[in-house]
């Protein structure tokens, strides 16, 4: 390692969507500076994106993270976590890791670093299907799960 220097730095941010505030920004960025290359150890990326170590671990071993090793270190590099940005955005639109996984190999067949996921039109169409089934579930659910409370505190 040739001339570590390691610095942080601020930024948040929210995306409004239907009414509701969604987080999508970095909390804080630590990275570790080495011949102009940003590289980032697993607790950094981990903190970065609010995540547990296992979570990142886990990404590894399914084979959507591959750091490179510095004996038992994880090294992430800027790819690695751009990746991580991709797939964390994915899960937060409700895709699975097997869906996210194909579209991080589709972006890796094009420009070579995943900057975001690249749907297409029925991608997106089919999401939003999916989570509107969900929603009416849910909706379903609270009505019902009201309902036995109701009943419940009436007959207490």
């Amino acid at each position: 390692m040739k001339s570590a220097r390691t610095s942080t730095r601020q930024k948040t941010g929210q995306n409004m969507s239907n009414g509701v505030a969604v987080n999508f920004a970095v909390l804080s960025e630590t990275r570790v500076e080495m011949d102009d290359s940003k590289y980032y150890t697993i607790g950094d990326l981990a903190r970065e994106f609010g995540v547990t170590l296992r979570t990142l671990r886990f990404y590894e071993d399914r084979g959507l993270l591959s750091p490179r090793r510095d004996g038992t270190a994880r090294i992430y590099d800027a790819r690695d976590r751009d990746r991580l940005s991709v797939i964390l955005k994915g899960k937060q639109l409700g895709f699975t890791l097997t869906e996210i996984r194909a579209m991080l190999a589709e972006e890796r067949g094009g420009s070579g670093i995943a900057a975001n996921l690249n749907l297409s039109l029925a991608q997106i169409e089919d999401q939003i299907t999916h989570l509107e089934q969900q929603r009416t579930e849910i909706d379903e659910a609270l009505v019902e799960l009201r309902a036995c409370r109701a009943r419940l505190t009436s007959a207490a």
